[in-house]
């Protein structure tokens, strides 16, 4: 049986402010597998990496990412609110994090933030940054727009998609097939219906199961198997894999 890979959720965010460089370094320490974070479009068309498409939570800025240019979005702070020790940290592009770790075998799941704010072209821009990297067998592009999983298809049929979903999906294999995914990324509670475990083996489709933070469903998910598991303390998972080998 495959090890599980250890994924952190925007980094080891936990112990640094989520989404910056300072949070992918700390979960590189750690010894995952690699990191799941969050891109979105800055107003001059440049990949960065964040999970809110307002500035106020993360950074000291106000406002829409959107409606940004990168040089203005890098101005900004996205560390001090985490903690005074992270004063300065910036919102990386995705080039920035890919280069981070080029040297590395870390794995990347990319989550495509298009939903609540749509940003036409995110999804060529995300590829091609992938593409000229030589990196598909190493990057998984996640989104709850599945329109952008259709279209990342449609640019690129070897890409590997996974279906990002909350709800308690019935045989939910048939609908991921159809969109021609390689995982399902399901909220991790809705994997205690065993048919639903034994239904994705079946039709092949690997389980990214998000946001796993409490040990005792973290062993239980490595015991039974699951593909990845995405994690916001991703420091107790390895503990958890590393004991099972």
């Amino acid at each position: 049986m495959s090890k599980t890979l250890n994924l952190a959720h925007r980094g080891a965010s936990t112990q640094a402010p989520e989404n910056t460089l300072a949070a992918f370094r700390k979960a590189a320490e750690v010894g995952v597998a690699g990191f799941e974070f969050d891109v979105q479009l800055s107003k001059d068309g440049f990949v960065v990496v964040i999970h809110d498409e307002k500035l106020e939570r993360t950074t000291n800025g106000s406002g829409l990412v959107k409606d940004y240019t990168l040089e203005e979005l890098q101005r900004l702070d996205a560390g001090k609110w985490f903690g005074e020790e992270f004063a300065g940290e910036k919102i990386p592009t995705l080039d920035q994090v890919l280069d981070e770790f080029a040297s590395t075998a870390m794995v990347y799941n990319i989550e495509l933030k298009s939903g609540i704010v749509f940003y036409p072209g995110l999804e060529e821009k995300v590829l091609e940054a992938v593409k000229c990297r030589n990196l598909s067998e190493r990057v998984v592009i996640s989104s709850f727009n599945h329109y952008s999983l259709v279209t990342c298809r449609e640019l690129n049929k070897d890409v590997r998609t996974g279906m990002l979903y909350v709800a308690g999906l019935y045989e939910p294999w048939e609908y991921a097939l159809k969109l021609g995914c390689y995982s399902v990324h399901p909220l991790f509670y809705h994997l205690q219906h065993p048919e639903l475990i034994s239904g994705f083996r079946e039709h092949n489709l690997a389980i990214y199961a998000w946001t796993v933070n409490e040990p005792v469903y973290m062993e239980l998910m490595v015991a039974g198997g699951i593909d990845a598991i995405i994690t916001d303390r991703p420091q107790d998972l390895q503990k958890i894999i590393d004991g099972g080998q």
